[in-house]
């Protein structure tokens, strides 16, 4: 395994939580706004992927 293999998987993790992200974040503004629906399992899980990302990304800077 060299570095570009383990750069290129850091990427596509990237893209693909920013992915899931905007999908669930889309959903549940979509039930929030046109169904008056609150669902609550979406934002949590929506938050915990924020939280998660931007916390990552504070440990790899300040390790790096």
């Amino acid at each position: 395994m060299n570095e570009r293999s383990i750069y290129h998987r850091y990427k596509a993790t990237r893209w693909s939580v920013s992915a899931g992200l905007i999908v669930i974040a889309g959903w549940f503004f979509y039930d929030y706004i046109f169904r008056d629906v609150v669902r609550w399992d979406f934002f949590i899980i929506m938050c915990v992927m924020a939280a998660v990302k931007v916390i990552a990304r504070l440990v790899y800077m300040k390790t790096n």
